[in-house]
C-alpha cells in the first residue's frame, strides 16, 4: 500500500510540469533580443485582448547618443510619425494548436508589416516569434526572454 501512494505522488509530481507548460501563456513582459545583433534590443508587453494577442513596446534599448524614443517615419496609416515606445506592433494573434498565429507584426525599423506566428519554448522561459511573408519559410525568426 505504501508503494503504491509513493508511486502515485511521484507520479502526480512529474505530471505537474507538463501540465503548467500547456496552460503556459505568452501575455506577460518579454525581452526581445535582436537575430543579427544578439542584443536586447526591446521590452515588449503582450495582452490578451477578447482572445486575441497584441504586443505593445513598452521600452527600447538604444547606444547613448541616439534618438531614445523613435518616430515610425516609414510606418503607414495612423503609426506614421508615432512614438515607438508604446506602439502596438503585433495584432491578431489566435491560439492554434501549440503556437499562436494568424496575426501581424509590424518592423518600426522599416515600415513593414509582415504575417506572424510564435511558440512558447523552454516551458514558457521563452518565446519564438516569426515574422514572414507570404508562406513561414520566407521570413525571420527572434527568440524572447520572460521577464514577468
Amino acid at each position: 500500500m505504501r508503494l503504491l501512494k509513493i508511486a502515485c505522488l511521484s507520479a502526480l509530481v512529474l505530471a505537474l510540469p507538463a501540465a503548467w507548460a500547456a496552460d503556459a501563456t505568452p501575455v506577460g513582459l518579454w525581452k526581445n533580443i535582436d537575430d543579427v545583433t544578439g542584443q536586447p534590443k526591446a521590452l515588449i508587453r503582450i495582452s490578451d485582448n477578447q482572445g486575441e494577442l497584441q504586443g505593445k513596446i513598452e521600452k527600447l534599448f538604444r547606444k547613448p547618443g541616439t534618438e531614445q524614443n523613435p518616430v515610425c517615419t516609414l510606418c503607414d496609416g495612423a503609426n506614421k510619425g508615432q512614438p515607438v515606445i508604446g506602439m502596438m506592433f503585433m495584432w491578431g494573434l489566435k491560439k492554434d494548436g501549440e503556437e499562436f498565429a494568424g496575426g501581424s507584426i509590424l518592423d518600426p525599423d522599416n515600415g513593414k508589416v509582415y504575417k506572424s506566428k510564435m511558440s512558447l519554448v523552454e516551458g514558457g522561459k521563452k518565446l519564438k516569434v516569426r515574422g514572414y511573408v507570404g508562406v513561414p519559410m520566407f521570413g525571420r525568426s527572434q527568440t524572447w526572454v520572460r521577464q514577468e
